[in-house]
């Protein structure tokens, strides 16, 4: 007989719990709502060389009827690398049909990180530019970037070159503010296909005195780039350890590009905790919809 809705979620509660205390800080949770999990592998603790991040979605027919969603992220990992890997994780799948699946699947990708770092495949080129990698690949969700908004824009202006000043700013669209224990969160989105308009957008949105007054501007981007098939990408947790990092998670997870969401965090007093990076994924979200 096939799995109730009830059984079928209950199942899911234990592997989560399960996985969360075998693998520790190396999960994480992106969205508890949408069931969108993070973790990282990599082929020792000690002193990794390889490594990966295996983002998942568990839709609601796992495991009793659906596979779960997944995207593999790593900087080296290409091409034949990409399909070997993904052809083994569909195998585990189809012969464990209606088993919970994934802790085969990061120890598969565990083995295949150590059979890389023991043959004779040279170690990935972790120092290659942005245009190749996410910035925050390397330290996922422990990047602490400079909680100043001049930065940002320094940083921005160093990434795009001088020309093409009068580069057009995109339509830029603000989603409703979501509000919690005097805490308000607010999702800004504009379409970009260069960081000089990524730049532009941020330097229009910090005109407005209510978002440069915000304690937190949380921002990321993806844009792809049709002549190298690569992804720019990039994020700024602006003072909130990890948001960014989430945010860019989530819109890889939604597979949406050419598009820059900012959230800003306007902080009311009262200690949030987990629950802030569950308003600025619900707002980066609805907003992405929208």
């Amino acid at each position: 007989m096939a799995a109730s809705d009830t059984e079928r979620a209950q199942q899911q509660i234990d592997e989560i719990e399960a996985l969360s205390s075998i693998y520790g800080d190396d999960w994480c949770v992106v969205d508890e709502d949408e069931k969108i999990y993070c973790i990282k592998i990599s082929d020792c603790l000690d002193q990794p060389k390889w490594t990966l991040c295996l983002q998942v979605i568990l839709p609601p027919g796992y495991p009793a009827a659906e596979p779960p969603i997944y995207q593999l992220n790593a900087p080296w990992l290409r091409g034949q690398d990409y399909t070997e890997l993904a052809n083994s994780l569909e195998e585990i799948y189809v012969q464990n049909l209606g088993e919970s699946i994934l802790y085969l699947w990061v120890e598969k990708i565990r083995e295949v990180l150590i059979e890389k770092a023991q043959s004779s495949d040279p170690e990935p080129d972790i120092k290659k530019t942005t245009e190749e990698v996410d910035e925050d690949d390397e330290d996922d969700f422990l990047l602490d970037y400079q909680p100043i908004q001049e930065d940002q824009i320094k940083m921005l202006n160093y990434m795009t070159s001088e020309s093409q000043e009068d580069e057009e700013l995109p339509p830029i669209h603000h989603g409703s503010p979501i509000t919690d224990r005097r805490s308000t969160f607010q999702a800004h989105l504009a379409p970009v296909v260069t960081t000089r308009q990524v730049k532009r957008v941020l330097e229009k949105l910090y005109e407005n005195k209510k978002i440069a007054s915000a304690t937190h501007n949380i921002y990321a981007y993806r844009i792809y780039c049709e002549d190298k098939q690569t992804f720019l990408q990039d994020c700024e947790d602006d003072g909130e350890t990890a948001a960014g990092g989430r945010l860019l998670h989530l819109m890889q997870i939604l597979n949406v590009h050419n598009v820059l969401v900012v959230v800003s965090r306007w902080y009311g007093g009262i200690l949030l905790g987990p629950d802030r990076f569950k308003h600025i994924n619900n707002c980066a979200r609805n907003v992405l919809v929208e």
